[in-house]
């Protein structure tokens, strides 16, 4: 089965507890792969240490696939549409685009409206599952 593309918006939902943290995690669970862009790792780890949760961050990043950022994504993330698309959310749509024209991902989780968006936009199938 293709992985599951993973943005901040989603993991940091599950690291600091919120009420559908639970619905989530059983997401996580129906596939074999998690990716992301490498910039998962500062989003991640920059939570991290205002919550103090490394420990937690660290055992999520070492379950991640990472999308390295290079000047090509760079450069393609700035022009990509919707031009609503925030400037981090472009890198990560970027990446799941990628990641998807490639067979990797079948989806992506988020919470992030203007990132679901721009995934509706470009034909990927968002999760954002909610507790019952």
């Amino acid at each position: 089965m293709a992985g599951l593309y993973l943005d901040t918006s989603a993991l940091g939902r599950v690291l600091l507890g919120e009420p559908d943290a639970e619905a989530i995690r059983d997401g996580l669970a129906r596939y074999d792969a998690w990716w992301s862009s490498a910039l998962l790792v500062v989003e991640l780890r920059r939570l991290a240490r205002r919550e103090g949760i490394e420990e937690p961050v660290e055992r999520v990043l070492r379950h991640t696939r990472l999308f390295d950022v290079d000047r090509a994504v760079i450069d393609r993330a700035s022009r990509i549409d919707p031009a609503e698309v925030r400037s981090l959310d472009a890198i990560h749509l970027d990446a799941a685009i990628t990641l998807a024209g490639g067979g990797e991902i079948a989806a992506v989780l988020t919470f992030d409206h203007q990132l679901a968006t721009g995934c509706a936009h470009h034909g990927l199938r968002v999760e954002a599952p909610a507790r019952p």
